[in-house]
Formats: structure tokens, C-alpha cells, sequence
């Protein structure tokens, strides 16, 4: 399917997308506080070959020409997230007046060379300070977060037009305070539900700050989110199972957003979420967001585990069902993101979606000073035209960002997978514009591709 940038309309959004621990390194400089990823980080067996992002891409002093580079690329709409520690060092009370002029330098480039700043108000990186007081598996959460949503519209607002309050809490739920692969490294059901509900309550709350601060806001926030299929068609306990994955994974968060509350009639399992449920809580879940903010990289495939504690299901992975797939292992299957879409657009509740993340990782090289990412600039084609696919047939899809801008600390996997447009040599800070970089540019440059 051949497509131009004109036959998504001239209101769609292009973008990419960045977060601060990955790529922003500095991580003892200029006041900052200790993330929870900073110390996750330090014990070498949780991180691939025991990095860690203390440097990262240095994104914390070499913003200035990573920004010059987005300009060159014809990128119009840049997505990166505030470091909660870098701001509020103890996640609570003083604020780090070195890390609010940081981040105020970053919007003014944005701004000067015509590029629109979307924040991302927490990707990840809770202050250690308040991990050791419970972090999200302590109710006092709502308030820390509510402190900090108001010191970012406090310094930033008046700039920052788009906001979106959490990335994935599936997943740093999930695997941080559930399999513990994540910062910070919780386990257990008790310590998933705790964090699960009140981060669920965080990004209604963040909402509703945004909006009584200022009423033409863009506001949202983003979800995890693979089309779930059964591993046998037609086959009753894997359907069944595919339903329950599909619950816990992708509606976990969305539907009490919505209004719909937990999804646990299809995930008995969640019906302990009570537990952690105070009067007013189902309403306080509930916020009408501006936009959805889609993250699909593959789809799941599911097969009836009996054995699986909770779900009785199991993720069949795409090496095992040898299927074509990328360095992180997920199945290349461009019509995931197009199926996303339009059950996201069976919610008569949200208004627009916007695709925040989709990319691939793949074994880059570098050859005669050029990376020619072939599989990535395909993956990123046959990605854009199911976008494209949806949005003929009537999906309110209004935006689509490539995850990542440059290759940078890809959490518990390292510095191994590369997803960005551009390489870095993490040993000499080199960047090095990918074929799929060049060919995204000429893209948004509406030039015949």
C-alpha cells in the first residue's frame, strides 16, 4: 500500500517519541535525585550485560543537536517525559530549580525550531525516596503524584500544550511490582493490585489537574496495547484464555478510565482489587480523556495453561511459534495495529486515538558511516499503511509516533535492542541517521516516496 502524508489529512499528527531515563544519562547532575531505575540498574544481574542508563545517550547535555536532528528530520511533534526525580529530588517537597530550567531549555529549543513538545508526565521513574515509603503500592501515591502533576503545570504550562500523564502502567505495574523484572523489582499479587489501583486513580487525578488548570489542553494518556489472539482457532479453553489475557493486559487500565470499571468478570482475579478500594474510588477512576495514546509493537498469541497461577494462560512467544520476529522477540504482524485500532474505536467514550509508540528493534550495523535498517523501514511502512487502513474505514486515528527517535537504554534488555531512527555509539555519543530515519524524513517532507 502506497501512502503520502496528505492522505492522512493535514490535522494528523507526526511525531516521535523519547523517555528521560533512557535517554537522558546525567543521573547524579545538577541536583537529581535517585529514580527507582537508578538503583534497579545498579545490580548488575537485573539488566542485561549490567547496564545501566547513568549515560544513556547523554541526551541531558547533547539536547540541543538531538533536537537540531528532529528539526532535520522533518518531525513536527517530539514526545519525551519529565524525570520525577530530576525536579523533586525526594518526590516531595523541594524543588530542583537546575532540573526545572533543563527541561524549560528543552521546550524553548522545541518551540524556537517549530517543533511541538508533548510531555509525558511519568514514564517509569519513581523517586527511590518514595519507593522506600511503599511508591505506588502506598495509597499517600495520589498525593505525591498529585504534587508533581501540579509542579510540571506550575513550570512547563505555559508552554506544553500536550500532555499525557502515565506510559503503560500495565506494564511498570506489571513487571515491576508483579514479576519483579522491573523496577523495582516487587513480586507478588498483594503488591500488583495495590500499585495497579492506585495508578489507575493517578491518571484520572493527573487528568483533572491538567484540566482545571487550563481548558484547551490536549490531554491524555497512553496504554499498552496487542491484539490478543487464542494459539488454536476454534479451540474453547484457548479462547477463553485469550479473553482473560486480553482483560489483564490491554483493559486493565482503559476501562475504569472509561467509566466501565474493572474488566473482573472476564479476570475473576481482580475482583481482590476491592481490597484497595476506598468509598468513591470507582468515580475517581473515571476521567473523559482528550485522546488515547496507542503503544502496539505485535500481537499475543494465548493458549490455556492450567497451571498458571491467576490466569490460567500463557503467552506463547513468537521464537517458539516460528514466526518472524524482532531482537525483543515480539511477532512482526502489521495487521495488530490496525485490529488495536479499531477495537479501541468500538469505545463510544474516547474521542481520538493517537498511535504515541510503534517501532522494532532489529540487528543494526553500522557499515561506511550509514545504517541501512531495512526490516525497521519496512516494519515502519506496513505499520502506517494499517494506520491509514484504519482510518478509512472511520477510526478517529488522529496521530502516529515511531518509538524511538535514537537508539538508547531499552530497560531491563540494555543497550542490545536498538529501536531508534538513529544509531548511537554509546561508547563515542556518535549518532548516525538510519535509511529509516531518511526515509521517515522524506515522508513528512511529503516528497514521493
Amino acid at each position: 500500500m502506497h501512502f503520502s502524508k496528505e492522505d492522512f489529512g493535514e490535522d494528523f499528527k507526526w511525531g516521535v517519541s523519547t523517555a528521560a531515563y533512557q535517554i537522558e544519562g546525567a543521573h547524579e547532575e545538577d541536583g537529581k535525585g535517585m529514580s527507582i531505575w537508578d538503583s534497579f540498574s545498579k545490580k548488575k544481574k537485573n539488566i542485561t550485560n549490567g547496564h545501566n542508563g547513568n549515560i544513556a545517550c547523554d541526551f541531558y547535555n547533547q539536547y540541543p543537536s538531538d533536537i537540531e536532528l528532529i528539526k532535520q528530520l522533518n518531525i513536527p511533534n517530539y514526545r519525551f517525559s519529565i524525570s520525577w526525580s530530576r525536579i523533586m529530588p525526594n518526590g516531595v517537597g523541594e524543588i530542583n530549580f537546575k532540573g526545572i530550567a533543563f527541561y524549560n531549555r528543552v521546550i524553548d529549543l522545541c518551540l524556537e525550531l517549530g517543533i511541538e513538545p508533548w510531555v509525558t508526565i511519568y514514564h517509569w521513574d519513581l523517586p527511590e525516596a518514595l519507593h522506600k515509603k511503599g511508591g505506588w503500592t502506598n495509597r499517600e501515591v495520589l498525593n505525591w503524584f498529585n504534587d508533581y502533576v501540579y509542579c510540571c503545570v506550575k513550570y512547563f504550562g505555559d508552554r506544553v500544550k500536550h500532555w499525557m500523564v502515565l506510559n503503560e502502567p500495565m506494564v511498570f505495574t506489571g513487571a515491576g511490582y508483579f514479576l519483579g523484572v522491573h523496577a523495582p523489582g516487587k513480586i507478588g499479587l498483594s503488591s500488583f493490585l495495590a500499585a495497579a489501583h492506585h495508578a489507575a486513580i493517578c491518571q484520572a487525578e493527573g487528568g483533572r489537574i491538567l484540566r482545571s488548570h487550563q481548558s484547551d489542553y490536549k490531554i491524555g494518556t497512553t496504554f499498552s496495547y496487542s491484539h490478543i489472539d487464542p494459539l488454536r482457532e476454534h479451540h474453547e479453553k484457548d479462547e477463553k484464555a485469550a479473553v482473560k489475557v486480553d482483560a489483564l493486559l490491554n483493559r486493565l487500565f482503559l476501562e475504569p478510565l472509561l467509566g466501565l470499571g474493572y474488566p473482573a468478570k472476564d479476570l475473576k482475579i481482580l475482583q481482590k482489587m476491592e481490597r484497595f478500594m476506598l468509598a468513591g474510588d470507582e468515580q475517581k477512576l473515571a476521567f473523559q480523556m482528550d485522546f488515547i495514546g496507542l503503544q502496539n509493537y505485535t500481537r499475543e498469541k494465548v493458549s490455556y495453561a492450567p497451571l498458571m497461577p491467576f490466569v490460567q494462560a500463557k503467552i506463547v512467544k513468537a521464537n517458539k511459534r516460528k514466526v518472524v520476529h524482532t531482537l525483543m522477540n515480539w511477532e512482526v504482524y502489521p495487521p495488530s495495529i490496525y485490529k488495536a485500532l479499531i477495537r479501541l474505536n468500538s469505545y463510544s467514550s474516547i474521542k481520538e486515538i493517537l498511535v504515541t509508540e510503534n517501532g522494532a528493534a532489529f540487528a543494526d550495523e553500522v557499515v561506511n558511516n550509514e545504517v541501512d535498517d531495512k526490516e525497521r523501514l519496512l516494519y515502519l511502512q506496513d505499520h502506517i499503511a494499517q494506520v491509514l487502513q484504519a482510518q478509512k474505514e472511520g477510526v478517529n486515528v488522529k496521530g502516529y509516533f515511531v518509538w524511538t527517535l535514537m537508539d538508547n537504554f531499552e530497560w531491563a534488555e540494555g543497550f542490545h535492542p536498538r529501536f531508534g531512527l538513529i544509531h548511537v555509539d554509546f561508547a563515542t555519543q556518535k549518532r548516525i541517521i538510519k535509511s529509516s530515519g531518511k526515509w521517515y524524513s522524506r515522508l513528512l517532507a511529503d516528497q514521493h516516496i
